[in-house]
């Protein structure tokens, strides 16, 4: 995937009727399917059922099973409710008779009333200030660890630029956060809000884990820990334009167990928040 245009493909399901759905999958560069897209395509199907113009405002998941890239993934919808106010639907992923992962969405009428936001952390370097991933392959390809790299060939629909570097020839602790800004590769005009929350969501698995190793770098990496999103939750707040680089801020409270807990905010250039996240990922050394 190179653009937004095959991103939608993947994203977009098949319909098999009013409540079954139908996805298959790309990888990332795991072996497994990747969470932020079962996210997403779950998304799709949730919002095919709803027909009375209400607007995503929070959803709520669990991941059972990792996922085979090979297999189709059917999705199936229950109407839990349609009240006067809110729209309530929970969603089933299966690959053949193994049931992966479930996930509940909320859909609000449109309302106004009260506003107010925290504000971005001031002095983040801009976009055009800084590497991205595909910089990063390209300025040191030579040096890269051979996992980091075979993770940073894979084409993306999506350009990601840290706002920190982390040196992985000389590895240290870092502070429990992570900020990155992000923007789709690819003609973005015209998409409706579903879509672009689909999207949004499909992006908000990336990068969130990093904050939960960042306290233990000097030790830990992607290549001796064993990592895999358990849950995940995502509130959304406002509409928002994909035209220009959009700032993931992440943190970390706690790593204990062998779990990592993060969340993070999504904010325009403009500062403007668009959405909160917030997961607990499998963060487990490998024992040699």
């Amino acid at each position: 995937m190179t653009t937004v245009d095959d991103l939608l493909n993947l994203l977009v399901l098949d319909k098999v009727n009013d409540s079954a759905f139908n996805g298959v999958s790309k990888t990332v560069g795991s072996p497994m399917v990747f969470g932020g897209q079962v996210l997403a395509q779950a998304l799709n199907a949730a919002s095919r059922t709803i027909k009375n113009n209400r607007v995503l405002h929070s959803m709520h998941a669990y991941f059972l099973e990792a996922g085979d890239l090979e297999c189709p993934i059917t999705y199936n919808v229950s109407n839990v409710r349609d009240g006067g106010s809110f729209s309530v639907r929970r969603v089933t992923a299966h690959q053949n008779d193994t049931r992966i992962f479930i996930l509940s969405a909320s859909f609000h009428k449109q309302e106004d009333g009260y506003e107010h936001q925290i504000q971005m952390k001031k002095g983040i370097k801009q976009p055009e200030e800084l590497l991205s991933w595909t910089d990063m392959r390209t300025e040191f390809s030579d040096a890269l660890p051979k996992t980091l790299k075979s993770f940073l060939e894979i084409k993306r629909p999506v350009e990601f630029k840290p706002t920190a570097f982390a040196n992985p020839l000389q590895p240290k602790n870092l502070p429990p956060t992570h900020e990155v800004w992000f923007k789709l590769k690819g003609d973005v005009k015209g998409l409706d809000l579903a879509t672009k929350q689909q999207i949004l969501t499909y992006i908000s698995d990336y990068n969130i884990l990093t904050a939960t190793l960042n306290p233990h770098a000097s030790k830990a990496h992607w290549g001796n820990t064993q990592t895999a999103s358990l849950d995940h939750s995502m509130w959304y707040f406002r509409d928002f334009d994909f035209s220009d680089w959009l700032l993931y801020a992440m943190e970390s409270p706690s790593t204990s167990g062998a779990r990592g807990f993060a969340r993070g905010n999504i904010f325009t250039r403009e500062g403007v928040l668009v959405a909160t996240v917030a997961q607990e990922g499998l963060i487990r050394p490998i024992k040699k």
